[in-house]
């Protein structure tokens, strides 16, 4: 044995032997070690202020080594063992607390305790107090109008509800379903016309729950701990059969075939206790939502003493009505809105910013008539996908969307009342492939450092090609800016010639079903529906234009895109897949 083991065990027994009680100077004797070595390890290894579990456990350990050691053990030396053993776990526990444990390392239950109620709390668990601040924060925050929404809920299984733009309709059903969700333990399905306008509800309840507790709830759909269920669905879904729960549809007159989809999403909510909310901005009178709307749906293939007669006039709906089909319907336009005490409208203001066709069409819930447009809702709806499930190459979150493949921006300018309107588009790898309108922004009230600014960043994010800027008046600004940094900048300047061409390209890949946009983008299709035909000043020829003048401008996103979408060149009917006619024949 070495020096420095022998020395090793002489120590602990000096040691040991102090904490029993025996001074420096009898152990000192005992051990044959001189008084002053001794006290030298008594000062260095501070025995005087060892923890009193330390001088347990070093008493515990030598008594269990000499037992281990004896060859020929009794059955008092194995239950000794086993009670010395216990004894230096709980030590060890003691010392793991006095070193910044929990109360935990003492009492092991309290960890099998808190383990059972953690797996009791379960995922995205809220405590008590945090869903009292909820209900709390839900109720202060309700206009007089969604008061009303949620009276309606308790006593008519289905809610259809005709509404101005931005009076917080999808804001409110996303608490209202989440508080549901809390009290009850039901489930509750969101369906949209694509899965990226469905997460609108989903981003609008993990803010609110955030906000007033500091919680983030995660997962999609997101499972409470109660066992509820949030689902957040695109049009794709319409073979969920295995969905159940209270379902909401959001902007229903934008969804292509509804009447096809609503047969599917309704069997979602066909039990007793599950609740149908429908809510939606007007589209056109064409659109297949509209018998659904005013009754004449809930007519079909019924006897004549069955069929109702239903007013769907503001002055029968406006504050809400329980209607002969079983539906309770409302219509709430934005002056309803602002009469209700909603204080987040200047009506003065928006009708300068918008004409009376579209003042009526968005903020007044009437619907549009598109037989004088150029482009129809239905061929529209018909280039309308769900991005994020078609689109397999395309992930928006990212830094680089779409990796390397090339884009054309189209743009145009901010004009005295209008947002700047620009798009991102994605051109196909094949002649006579589909065009896909990746991203559309407005930016209103910057100067043209901003926009070019703006423009310079989705270079960043996009192997772009091709820039197509209008220059007709104040875009020459941001032109010049923009060449700065990409040379090859196109110019466009309207005249009759060029306007005819941009919309002349746009309805020949919009009617063959070559471009695709996300499913949720009604304000893009409403850009395109406000354009008709008309003839210029002189009376000469024939122009397109949209409701208002080119002074003031309009349909902003539809001409941005056709500005990104004129790069390609007018092709024939045949050269694209649809025959021998001349282009012209298509109108």
């Amino acid at each position: 044995m070495s020096t420095k083991t022998v020395d090793f065990n002489i120590r602990n027994q000096a040691r040991q032997k102090y904490w029993q009680g025996y001074p420096v100077a009898e152990i000192s004797r005992q051990l044959e070690v001189p008084y002053a070595t001794i006290d030298s390890w008594k000062r260095r290894e501070k025995w005087d202020d060892a923890p009193v579990a330390l001088k347990v456990e070093s008493a515990i350990d030598i008594r269990l080594c000499q037992l281990i050691n004896k060859t020929e053990k009794t059955e008092r030396d194995f239950n000794e063992i086993e009670l010395l053993t216990k004894s230096l776990e709980r030590t060890a526990r003691i010392r793991r607390y006095e070193a910044g444990g929990t109360e935990a390392d003492l009492n092991p239950k309290i960890k099998k305790r808190n383990q059972r109620k953690q797996q009791k709390t379960g995922k995205n668990f809220l405590p008590e107090q945090a869903v009292k601040e909820l209900k709390k924060a839900f109720k202060s925050s309700l206009f007089p109008y969604q008061r009303v929404w949620l009276k309606a809920r308790d006593n008519n299984r289905i809610r259809n509800i005709l509404k101005s733009r931005q009076i917080g309709a999808t804001w409110y059903f996303a608490r209202e379903a989440v508080m549901d969700a809390i009290a009850n333990g039901t489930n509750q399905i969101f369906l949209s016309a694509s899965k990226a306008q469905a997460h609108v509800f989903r981003q609008y309840i993990l803010q609110f729950v955030k906000d007033v507790t500091g919680i983030e709830l995660r997962g999609d759909p997101i499972t409470l701990w109660n066992g509820a269920n949030l689902y957040f669905l695109g049009t794709n879904s319409r073979t969920a059969q295995s969905y159940h729960g209270n379902l909401y549809i959001d902007e229903y007159f934008w969804i292509y075939r509804f009447q096809e989809l609503r047969k599917v999403a309704s069997g979602m909510a066909m039990h007793k206790q599950w609740k149908q909310t429908y809510f939606s901005t007007p589209s056109t009178l064409n659109h297949d939502a509209y018998p659904f709307w005013d009754g004449q749906l809930f007519n079909r293939g019924r006897k004549k003493a069955q069929k109702v007669e239903i007013d769907i006039s503001h002055q029968a709906l406006a504050a809400g009505q329980t209607c002969d089909d079983g539906q309770w319907r409302q219509i709430v336009t934005v002056e309803d809105a602002v009469a209700a005490g909603c204080d987040l409208f200047d009506l003065e203001q928006l009708k300068l910013e918008y004409n009376e066709q579209e003042y009526n069409n968005l903020l007044m819930c009437q619907f549009v008539d598109d037989a004088a447009s150029i482009f129809t809702l239905s061929e529209l709806q018909a280039c309308m996908v769900d991005s994020w499930t078609v689109w397999d190459d395309f992930y928006p979150l990212t830094s680089k969307p779409l990796s390397n493949r090339p884009v054309w921006i189209g743009y145009d300018p901010s004009r005295t009342r209008d947002d700047a309107s620009c798009v991102v588009v994605s051109p196909p790898m094949v002649s006579g492939g589909k065009f896909r309108v990746l991203e559309k922004h407005s930016w209103n009230n910057l100067d043209f450092d901003s926009q070019a600014n703006r423009i310079k960043s989705l270079t960043r994010q996009y192997n772009v090609q091709h820039i197509a800027i209008d220059t007709s008046g104040i875009g020459y600004g941001v032109y010049e800016l923009v060449r700065k940094f990409f040379p090859a900048t196109t110019k466009i300047t309207y005249s009759v010639e060029v306007k005819n061409r941009l919309v002349l390209k746009a309805k020949q890949l919009i009617s063959h079903r070559r471009l695709e946009f996300d499913s949720g983008w009604n304000d893009m299709a409403l850009a395109f529906l406000t354009i008709h035909k008309t003839s210029t000043t002189s009376g000469k020829q024939v122009t397109y234009q949209a409701s208002r003048t080119n002074e003031t401008g309009h349909a902003d996103l539809a001409w941005a895109l056709m500005h990104a979408l004129d790069r390609e060149p007018l092709m024939s009917i045949d050269e694209s897949g649809g025959g021998s006619r001349t282009v012209m024949e298509i109108f």
